[in-house]
């Protein structure tokens, strides 16, 4: 009854929104992401800064300040723990993690007892993924982006292998559920980009202009940002390339007024991103392109 509410660990290839679903599912039970407690393990890889976790020992400066977990869920007993790249974190960091899990309490350096009994603890890590990259880009994914069943098996079996291999088994014992990220697709990246671009929107038109674009430079954009390897992280760089990055160029340059739409579009001939403000006190729209082709 003491345990967390739940306890997951993430795998999968980076950039393929592990941390971003922890994300959302704190946005999801608490209304606000301020409830996410995140810890980047690869600060935890010396076995002397395990300790700031908890806190100092008495006599250390930072005494009174309390642990970097404990501190953190004492003044926010109702949250989900991120813990990022657990696999990077000392192995000292594992034993103070099975307390937690298995009694849902650690006690920091001032004495206190914290309890861990209303949070989410996940775990992310990338462990497995090294493996899968020596059989190949094609290795558990289909050639069309999309993974059949006996390939998503196979990659399964060497993540597991992988995690059973670095993690000790009282530790995997403790641990409610293992979940499995595969590879974004092509598909997937169309997806995202819908989902990346509501904030665009929204930024533009606080500043009191519409934006407008294409199916044909949406398209363009997905395919600059799409790497299988690296994940969605690519489509952000793509949008800030060819996106926003050419939209403040032609906002600057041109004398944009308010309720003026930007439309962006594909130049199909020049292979090129083209930016136009269209005003309706202007006779002919401002015309901007890319300065890049799709080669």
């Amino acid at each position: 009854p003491n345990r967390p509410i739940g306890s997951f660990v993430f795998l999968g290839p980076t950039g393929v929104g592990k941390t971003h679903l922890a994300k959302i599912l704190t946005q999801y039970l608490f209304d606000t992401t301020d409830a996410l407690i995140r810890i980047d393990m690869s600060e935890y890889m010396e076995k002397f800064s395990v300790s700031r976790l908890v806190g100092a020992p008495p006599g250390y400066i930072g005494y009174e300040e309390g642990g970097q977990l404990t501190e953190k869920v004492r003044r926010r007993p109702y949250s989900v723990v991120l813990l990022d790249e657990i696999e990077k974190a000392h192995p000292d960091v594992f034993n103070l993690m099975l307390q937690v899990l298995d009694e849902g309490r650690l006690t920091d350096s001032l004495g206190r007892r914290i309890d861990f009994k209303n949070t989410i603890i996940i775990m992310t890590s990338n462990i497995g993924t090294r493996e899968l990259k020596d059989f190949g880009r094609g290795v558990g994914f289909a050639p069309q982006g999309t993974a059949s069943q006996s390939d998503s098996d196979f990659a399964k079996g060497i993540i597991e292998k992988a995690l059973k291999k670095a993690f000790a088994p009282e530790f995997l014992n403790r641990i409610d559920d293992v979940v499995i990220f595969n590879h974004l697709s092509e598909a997937d990246i169309h997806k995202i980009i819908d989902i990346e671009l509501a904030g665009l929107y929204k930024r533009v038109e606080s500043l009191g202009y519409k934006l407008r674009l294409t199916d044909e430079a949406k398209r363009f954009i997905a395919t600059k940002g799409y790497d299988v390897q690296y994940g969605a992280r690519p489509l952000k760089r793509a949008i800030q390339k060819y996106l926003e990055d050419e939209m403040a160029e032609v906002i600057i340059q041109a004398s944009v007024t308010e309720g003026d739409e930007i439309e962006v579009s594909f130049d199909e001939k020049e292979q090129k991103i083209s930016t136009r403000i269209i005003s309706l006190g202007k006779a002919d729209p401002v015309v901007k392109s890319g300065p890049e082709s799709a080669n």
